[in-house]
């Protein structure tokens, strides 16, 4: 069980909203369906991968269910990379950007999720100076828009020691948001990636207002690997107090296996045991 669960505090209930991405929902046919399956979960909206989806049928499934879709994750940003050697591929990466800013906002959604780059890819400054160039041309649609560009901690040897220790902070990811000096450019911080590294309230509280959206996964310490939401021993009694402490409203996604509506229901459900929602 996640540490420190029986403290949780219960000030989140109202202003943190519950949301899924779109490839967890594996039954359903077409979006209406698979929005009508994430309500019944217990769910508050539905993170789609843009570009790539019929934007039609989302207005209709967001119609027809009452759930917004309240962001997306940008397309091939894993392989083609702001970070890439090559200014090429930096010119796809930065164009494939430019069509999931315009997606996301004919859909509704708010924030498109972005990992930046790739440490493979050169030394940490090669990687920061591409990688802020390439995105920080995107910068004007998000504005334009209103949609933010959601930068995501994730394992990709960047801002911090990938081999390195449990007590890393936060700070190299401030710095690196802070560098777009744009109030579009922010983190979708994961939960569950950093905790390997650094004591995950602690890089809330230094990231602060740069948080736009969460994604929450598992992590166990003691077994190194990611489990269910409320499994591992991440402690999300102090994450709480983190997020109020950041006064923070808004939207969290669940970034797990996916199942079925009987599976779904648990995720929802380990999200309000964690975050004191229930």
């Amino acid at each position: 069980m996640a540490e420190g669960n029986s403290a949780i505090p219960t000030g989140l209930r109202g202003r943190f909203y519950k949301t899924l991405k779109i490839g967890m929902i594996r039954d359903g046919g077409n979006l209406v369906e698979k929005f009508a399956i994430a309500k019944e979960a217990g769910f508050d909206g539905v993170e789609l991968n843009a570009p790539g989806y019929d934007i039609e049928e989302a207005r209709k499934a967001v119609a027809e269910t009452g759930l917004p879709v309240d962001g997306t994750v940008c397309a091939d940003h894993w392989g083609v990379r702001h970070s890439d050697p090559d200014p090429k591929v930096r010119q796809r990466a930065l164009e494939t950007l430019l069509r999931a800013l315009e997606s996301t906002h004919a859909a509704g959604g708010n924030t498109v999720l972005l990992v930046v780059g790739h440490g493979k890819d050169g030394t940490e400054k090669e990687v920061w100076d591409r990688s802020v160039e390439s995105i920080s041309q995107a910068v004007p649609l998000a504005a334009k828009l209103g949609v933010a560009i959601a930068v995501e901690n994730v394992w990709n040897e960047f801002c911090y020691e990938h081999k390195g220790g449990d007590t890393q902070s936060a700070e190299k990811f401030a710095s690196y948001i802070d560098a777009f000096a744009s109030p579009w450019v922010g983190m979708q911080f994961d939960i569950g990636n950093h905790w390997k590294y650094g004591k995950t309230g602690d890089w809330i509280r230094t990231l602060g207002k740069r948080i736009v959206k969460l994604d929450v996964k598992g992590f166990s310490r003691a077994e190194g690997k990611f489990t269910p939401i409320d499994e591992g021993d991440i402690d999300y009694a102090d994450v709480t107090r983190a997020l109020l402490e950041i006064n923070f409203h808004g939207w969290c996604a669940a970034e797990v296996g996916g199942g079925d509506l009987a599976y779904l229901k648990t995720v929802a459900a380990a999200m309000d045991k964690s975050f004191g929602l229930a």
